[in-house]
């Protein structure tokens, strides 16, 4: 039966696939599709959705593949029987950082496509550069220097942007850009982000820079809301070429709801689009991830793929440089915290080898967490048993890969090296150090709330813990990530599938097209949102005494990351 009513399409731009999803008003998903890089365009040369240069730390996509993919991408919706027909907006979400760099025919070749053809072949020149840098390039090492030296510290830099200066961010990209390439810097008429740039191929002219997507740049001043002049300049070359770069970057709507206009003819010509079907504004898939909740203040979300991300929605701006605070991409007065992590589920799958022996069954792993007591304390005047567990570089603390085990007594707070040499006893700590960490750096953007069935009142805690990725799927690390983090309403895990940043990008397509005036995305959406088809409590949160014991252990965390990090000689 064929699908009645306004459609909605949400897009995902990710390292790897090019994602695409359809709701109805009331966010049903009617049908999606996908296009994977390495297997469908693999004549690019690329593995893992990127090419790369290890002599440079380069890691870099062509934006061609993505203006393939996108042709890919509908012909498979109109093949599953799609009414484009219907679709009355769409948006999208990009990996972040990544920027393309446009040429000064873009906007000419783009308005004057020709609906018999591919896009990539009618927009081979529209490009200045042939290639985008991806979120992993870690080439800008020299110009992240710079832009954290530019304003005095990279704390300063954070309190004025967000973030402390990072290898992927946009504008120590766009200084190594202009440096390694003048001519075709000269060129670029436009830059866009990933996401600007997907929006900008269906809007068919360049489509503003997103306002939650610009707080990972580096260059944007979130208390102002405007572009700072002090670190454009740093990128542009000098004060005397701020203005032409900024030109580039564009204005930036404050409105992250506000359609750019309509869908560009060649859509509707080749695909049947309704020619008024209205392009909402793209943002970063971080924070698209907190739409598809959609995530309310004091909530968090715990990804634990083999990264670990956390994310929070929170009215609080307590920026630091070892995290991120972005502006949410649809309403003004909240913020994206965001933690990321390379040590996630490779650290505890080490540990769970290691108990093992051989095989990557979890029961034995998940027998001998629950076997030891929190914090390895048999005794509550026993030393707390604390770890850090990094097979990898780790950016959240800045340290080298490897493992550090301390015992902290937090009466004294005297912190003591313990053998390094693997226990079982690891399994439980190697959770509670993951969520330790996170506690640590939330802290302060929790309160306390009054416990909605006893109406006691509680300590600082989230709301509610939303756990996702394959980690969640088990209850053991629910039940810790419980007793570490807390939460008023408790643990629950979300199954929104693979589709969390479509799904969230779809979302903001209906509240663009739909909201009243004034109307809240979380308002809107939240009247419509289903909890019961994607969201299940698996644990009980606030657990009274185990919270504040593990509140003692945050303190004696603390001092041993910063313990570590001396050793390494990486104590800012």
């Amino acid at each position: 039966m064929a699908q009645k009513g306004p459609l909605y399409m949400g897009f995902d731009l990710s390292t790897q696939q090019l994602k695409a999803i359809v709701v109805d008003s009331n966010l049903k998903l009617t049908q999606e599709a996908k296009v994977d890089f390495d297997a469908d365009l693999g004549k690019y040369g690329i593995e893992k959705g990127v090419i790369t240069n290890p002599a440079e730390g380069e890691v870099f996509a062509p934006p061609a593949m993505w203006l393939d993919a996108v042709n890919l991408v509908l012909d498979r919706l109109a093949e599953a029987g799609i009414d484009f027909g219907q679709v009355m907006g769409l948006s999208g979400a990009g990996m972040q950082h990544g920027t393309v760099f446009w040429s000064k025919k873009a906007e000419t070749l783009m308005v004057n496509l020709d609906a018999g053809k591919s896009l990539s072949e009618q927009l081979k020149d529209a490009l200045a550069h042939d290639m985008s840098p991806n979120w992993q390039d870690s080439s800008t090492q020299k110009q992240c220097d710079a832009f954290d030296a530019e304003l005095g510290s990279a704390d300063k830099l954070a309190e004025l942007t967000g973030s402390a200066a990072h290898h992927r961010f946009s504008g120590p990209q766009i200084m190594r850009y202009r440096t390694k390439y003048p001519s075709k810097y000269d060129q670029t008429a436009r830059i866009s982000l990933v996401s600007s740039f997907l929006a900008s191929v269906f809007l068919g002219k360049i489509a503003p820079i997103d306002i939650g997507d610009v707080t990972g740049m580096n260059m944007w001043d979130v208390h102002r809301g405007r572009w700072n002049d002090q670190l454009v300049a740093l990128a542009a070359g000098g004060k005397d070429q701020v203005e032409e770069l900024k030109h580039k970057l564009g204005d930036v709507p404050e409105d992250g709801g506000a359609g750019f206009g309509m869908v560009n003819n060649y859509f509707a010509t080749r695909y049947g689009f309704n020619p008024e079907c209205i392009i909402c504004p793209f943002t970063g898939d971080n924070p698209s991830t907190i739409l598809a909740l959609p995530l309310r203040a004091s909530d968090a979300m715990v990804s634990l793929g083999t990264s670990t991300t956390f994310l929070m929605s929170t009215p609080e701006y307590k920026p630091d440089p070892a995290y991120h605070f972005m502006n949410h991409p649809c309403t003004p007065g909240l913020y994206m915290f965001m933690l990321c992590y390379k040590n996630g589920g490779l650290a505890r799958e080490n540990i769970r080898d290691q108990i093992n022996k051989s095989g990557n069954n979890w029961d034995a792993f998940n027998d001998t967490a629950m076997a030891t007591s929190p914090l390895s304390q048999k005794k509550d005047s026993d030393d707390m048993r604390l770890g850090l567990y990094f097979p990898m570089h780790e950016t959240v603390p800045n340290l080298p890969a490897g493992q550090w085990r301390m015992a902290f007594n937090a009466e004294t707070n005297d912190l003591q090296d313990v053998p390094n040499d693997f226990v079982p006893d690891d399994a439980r700590n190697i959770i509670e150090s993951q969520m330790l960490s996170l506690r640590l750096r939330s802290q302060k953007l929790v309160h306390s709330e009054k416990d909605p069935a006893t109406g006691q009142q509680l300590p600082p805690q989230p709301r509610r813990v939303y756990l996702v990725g394959g980690g969640s799927a088990n209850p053991v690390i629910a039940n810790i990530c419980a007793e570490v983090l807390g939460s008023v309403e408790g643990i629950y895990k979300l199954d929104i599938g693979g589709n969390a940043c479509a799904l969230g990008a779809a979302y903001k397509a209906v509240w663009g097209c739909e909201r009243k005036q004034g109307q809240t995305f979380e308002d809107l959406i939240g009247s419509r949102w289903d909890e019961s088809k994607f969201v299940e409590k698996i644990a009980d949160g606030y657990r009274k005494g185990t919270f504040e014991r593990y509140g003692e252990a945050v303190r004696g965390f603390d001092l041993m990351e910063k313990e570590a990090l001396k050793r390494e000689g990486r104590l800012r």
